[in-house]
């Protein structure tokens, strides 16, 4: 979300990076649900904060993202991923009961331990092209 963000701050119309595209289709043809919980949101917020993006910049986004996104209930605890920063991505998918997690890293969540698919950014806009 982050990196999608990012392209389009350059004021590009057309976006480069596939997470910026995938934003892009979300907003425009609503072609998939997207699924967070309140853990991930706050993943968000220090990211953005890190990156230097105004308060009320982050602010607004993660009120529109609430107001836009499945938001779900992602309980649980006990380490999923390698990486531990992730496990909160894995219980939502989990819980939203996602088809699809799309990841940067798609190493960290492990498929064994997961319903959901998980691909690369640019990976899940080229099989959605295709259905």
């Amino acid at each position: 979300m982050v990196a999608g963000i990012a392209d389009f701050r350059k004021g590009k119309v057309d976006p480069r990076n596939a997470s910026a595209r995938l934003l892009r289709d979300w907003v425009e043809q609503q072609s998939f649900t997207w699924v967070a919980c309140e853990e991930i949101l706050a993943e968000y917020k220090a990211v953005l904060r890190r990156l230097g993006v105004r308060r009320e910049t982050i602010g607004a986004l993660v009120n529109l993202l609430r107001e836009e996104v499945e938001m779900v209930e992602a309980g649980g605890s006990g380490q999923i991923s390698p990486d531990p920063g992730d496990d909160s991505f894995c219980r939502c998918a989990e819980a939203g009961r996602a088809d699809f997690g799309v990841a940067l890293n798609p190493r960290d969540f492990p498929q064994g331990a997961m319903r959901a698919k998980v691909v690369g950014r640019g990976e899940f806009g080229a099989r959605r092209r295709r259905e």
